[in-house]
């Protein structure tokens, strides 16, 4: 498997875990769900921690269908080479420092992560189209 694809697979298992520490804020703030919560999906109160978490999770899918498409077509079409697989790496690591700033409430450095995240998927780009 190339260094891609790892990357990707890293990841899409990194973005599909991110609505664990939401449930947890859900569990802990109001109990398991109840029968009346499968008929009435209204969100039930959480702490701002819950709240950044369910955000983080939603962020985190925004973001990956872009690079899952641009990972898959550079290495479909041929392009991957040594700078998307830099690229990829620092798109999971960044994703990944990007969820843990968005739980503890770090502004700015949220920011500046979230958008190194997006020259990270930019030189993915590049890569493809050059």
């Amino acid at each position: 498997m190339t260094i891609h694809l790892k990357y990707l697979a890293y990841t899409a298992i990194l973005t599909a875990a991110l609505w664990i520490p939401y449930v947890i804020a859900q569990v802990a703030a109001n109990g398991p769900l109840a029968p009346p919560n499968y008929v009435d999906p209204t969100p039930r109160p959480v702490p701002l921690w819950g709240r950044r978490a369910d955000r983080t999770y939603l962020n985190a899918v925004e973001s990956f269908a872009p690079f899952a498409a641009l990972v898959l077509i550079a290495h479909v079409a041929g392009k991957a080479n040594a700078m998307t697989a830099f690229w990829s790496m620092c798109f999971f690591w960044l994703r990944l420092a990007h969820a843990v700033v968005y739980l503890l409430a770090i502004p700015y450095l949220r920011t500046l992560i979230f958008t190194l995240g997006f020259v990270a998927v930019a030189g993915i780009f590049w890569e493809v189209i050059k």
